[in-house]
């Protein structure tokens, strides 16, 4: 699977400028983290456990408090604004983990994702069962009785209810079969690829620059490399450093 072309430049749809970000008074995850995702963008963060890549996306999302830096969408200023509002905006957000409704049906789990825009609940309903058929065809299962990579498609169906212009997604492969992450990183490009940008945090590192425009490496809560991913997977640095022997038989 080799990366789509990137499309035309904008100024930056998301653009982080030199974001300071943490959990605990006085300890900062982020310190000084940038990135810039334009219309249309498939951006990958990438890099070790522990360097703020999570962190980068809930920031964003107004999840987690920005202590200094700023979050721009579409030119105006998001720094610290509340997730809700944000959605209304045109950004959703996907967790790794607990990101659906587990006694709830799929279809209801939809419908959840809708809920500040119900009229357009059909249109959006049809939308999201074309890009994932599954969904539709067991629309009335349990969401809590679903495989790993059910859920993940549940989750990004429900974050696709919104019709936003952005979507985060921390980790959608993580847990899964390679059989189930192929699937996973199939629909991620298929989403990317209707226009929506999508700022996608991962652990499998090299599928996700497979795919990715432009990929970010994150390390100690700051960029190390940002560069196209096909450029990322050739960087001897990058494969050293951080994709290790699964990188090297890449090439």
């Amino acid at each position: 699977m080799s990366a789509t072309t990137p499309p035309p430049r904008d100024e930056g749809l998301v653009v982080a400028t030199d974001v300071v970000a943490g959990y605990l008074p006085g300890v900062n995850i982020l310190d000084g983290c940038d990135l810039v995702a334009h219309a249309g963008d498939l951006i990958g963060i990438i890099g070790p456990n522990g360097a703020g890549k999570s962190t980068l996306l809930k920031a964003i999302f107004g999840l987690v408090e920005i202590r200094s830096g700023s979050v721009r969408l579409a030119g105006a200023d998001i720094t610290n604004t509340s997730p809700h509002r944000l959605v209304g905006r045109g950004m959703g957000f996907v967790p790794q983990t607990e990101n659906v409704f587990p006694s709830l049906t799929i279809r209801e789990n939809l419908e959840m994702g809708a809920y500040q825009a119900a009229d357009d609940f059909d249109d959006r309903y049809s939308y999201v069962c074309d890009l994932f058929p599954r969904l539709g065809e067991r629309a009335d299962q349990r969401a809590g009785a679903l495989s790993g990579g059910e859920r993940q498609m549940v989750a990004m169906g429900r974050a696709l209810m919104m019709e936003p212009r952005v979507l985060l997604l921390d980790e959608p492969s993580a847990g899964l079969s390679p059989l189930l992450q192929d699937e996973v990183f199939a629909r991620v490009a298929a989403i990317n690829s209707t226009g929506i940008t999508i700022i996608m945090v991962e652990q499998n590192a090299r599928r996700c620059l497979e795919i990715c425009h432009r990929g970010y490496v994150l390390d100690q809560g700051r960029n190390a490399y940002t560069d196209t991913g096909p450029a990322l997977l050739e960087d001897p640095k990058v494969i050293d450093l951080y994709l290790g022997t699964l990188g090297r038989s890449a090439g």
